[in-house]
């Protein structure tokens, strides 16, 4: 940025002139473009505006109308100061119609009280000025480097959006078009506070434009879409007017944003990104301030305060026709059609994909509210959109984002327990998974790992030496209910080869496969090593 008046003021060789401010002391921040020395009269001609203008006063006009008709012209053409030595033509002070002529146009006006080196002033102002031009190239550049990687790397929103805020020593807030904020970078402000109302208090800010500055708010706005087709606005918080650099930042990342989403047609929607970033949250680390959780969360139009949270996690059964970019496909598709569903009941939410095989969605219902009823609704609706292998878990419903997390925990453990083990219901709760459900629950602590090995050790490990199939016999006598004709049938094998097999089973293990207890025991191992597995 070019140096202001006040600024060149603090310099050496001006200070070491004894410079005193005679008018227009509140046009200081006046920027200086330039440095010219001028001892003719009738010269504004040869000035551009911008310029810091050094005279002796030697060939200033003699009368006052003269004086006066010299700083009107060079206030005209736009100089940023004229600056007076005393000495060589005036020899105590300037004359009084200089003085005011310069406070009557706004002119600032500053004389020398010292004699001072005119070149040294030049030599001293100029470094300044291209030292400030070398720096806005290194910024551009600096610009032009980060925005141009992360378009190439196919940066999410939020990744952009969280640059551009630490470029600019500022918060910086993506929204779409119904002010709900896509992302938002707050850096050391509080996320809460910053958010708070915040789609009434965008809706008041209109510039003219494609970028433009609302002083009354602090907002550098930017309109971000591409091809005639505008869907958000970038915002950068500045508390005084914003320099040049920050409009190239924020355009440049506007830029960046939208030709993002040009690009990458099989990604989410900008919506569905940032849901995903707040769900994605909760079943992570979670949320250490509880306001801001809720601050975000309405920030996207969904209101948590107050209402009864639901949780719900919708499993995708993987599938070989859907590696890669087809699972997000299917996976995006999932969250824009659990998202509809949502839309149809009325039921604010937030809906987006974990990964390739999950979707979250977090039902914000009215207090007190039938979530059973809600979720019934829920499933029956999206139902016809699933396969018959993908499975809906919903957590227990709870009052407070506080409690979001552990609700969306047990979601989750829903849907994976009930993935391929289910019977076939709309969707799942805990108690429906009854004692698989605990055992998945229980699947990482070590003293469930050790009795499924003590249990079942022997077996897995003659299977894996003669490469035998009695743990498939076991599985399938004990799903039989200890029925052994019925455990052929299943495993596909004739009586005697099951009888047979049965036999070297109890022989490995050392049990008798006959006690109601003894199956049980193995039952609970079996099914502790697949929720292990899992």
């Amino acid at each position: 940025m070019l140096p202001t008046v006040a600024e060149v003021l603090t310099l050496d060789p001006v200070r070491s002139g004894a410079p005193r401010v005679l008018a227009g002391a509140d046009r200081l921040d006046a920027q200086v473009r330039w440095v010219h020395v001028i001892e003719l009269t009738r010269a504004a001609h040869l000035l551009r505006g911008g310029e810091l203008v050094l005279s002796t006063g030697i060939a200033l006009p003699d009368d006052a109308a003269g004086l006066r008709q010299h700083v009107a012209e060079l206030a005209a053409v736009g100089v940023s100061a004229l600056a007076v030595e005393l000495g060589s033509r005036y020899a105590r002070s300037l004359p009084p119609a200089l003085v005011s002529a310069a406070a009557d146009h706004g002119l600032p006006l500053i004389v020398f009280e010292r004699e001072t080196q005119f070149i040294e002033i030049t030599e001293a102002v100029h470094a300044t000025i291209i030292d400030a031009q070398l720096a806005e190239l290194r910024s551009a550049e600096r610009l032009h480097q980060v925005f141009t990687e992360l378009a190439v790397s196919g940066a999410a929103a939020e990744e952009v959006v969280t640059q551009a805020a630490g470029l600019a020593g500022t918060p910086v807030i993506l929204e779409n078009l119904a002010h709900h904020v896509l992302a938002c970078a707050p850096g050391t402000k509080d996320t809460a506070a910053l958010l708070a109302g915040f789609a009434a208090r965008s809706r008041a800010v209109r510039v003219t434009g494609r970028t433009g500055y609302d002083a009354a708010a602090g907002w550098l706005v930017t309109v971000v879409g591409a091809r005639g087709e505008d869907w958000g606005r970038l915002i950068l918080l500045r508390s005084v007017a914003p320099a040049p650099g920050d409009v190239a930042l924020i355009e440049r990342a506007a830029t960046t944003l939208a030709l993002g989403r040009l690009l990458d047609h099989k990604q989410e929607n900008l919506e569905r990104q940032a849901h995903a970033a707040i769900l994605s949250a909760f079943l992570g680390p979670g949320y250490s301030d509880q306001s801001e959780a809720e601050a975000r969360a309405r920030a996207l139009g969904v209101p948590v305060t107050g209402r009864c949270l639901v949780t719900v996690v919708v499993r995708l059964a993987a599938t070989a026709a859907a590696p890669g970019l087809e699972a997000q496909a299917r996976a995006a598709g999932t969250a824009d059609a659990l998202a509809e569903v949502c839309r149809r009941q009325r039921v604010p939410a937030l809906v987006g994909t974990l990964d390739d095989n999950r979707v979250a969605a977090l039902l914000a219902l009215p207090p007190r509210s039938d979530a059973e009823a809600a979720l019934t609704r829920l499933a029956e609706q999206l139902r016809p959109r699933l396969s018959e292998s993908d499975v809906i878990g919903a957590g227990s419903a709870v009052e407070s984002v506080a409690g979001v997390q552990r609700s969306f925990l047990e979601a989750d453990h829903v849907a994976e327990a009930a993935a391929g083990n289910g019977s076939g219901l709309p969707f799942y709760r805990l108690p429906d998974l009854r004692l698989r459900g605990l055992l998945h629950l229980l699947r990482d602590d070590p003293r469930l790992q050790a009795f499924a090995e003590r249990e079942l050790g022997p077996l897995l490990i003659h299977d894996d030496a003669s490469g035998s199939q009695l743990l498939a016999a076991l599985t399938a006598y004990l799903s039989a209910g200890g029925n052994k004709a019925e455990a052929a049938k299943q495993a596909h094998l004739a009586r005697p080869t099951m009888y047979e097999r049965l036999r070297q089973i109890e022989d490995i293990l050392g049990v008798d496969l006959e006690p109601a207890e003894s199956r049980l025991s193995l039952h609970v191992a079996l099914l502790a090593l697949k929720s292990a597995a899992a």
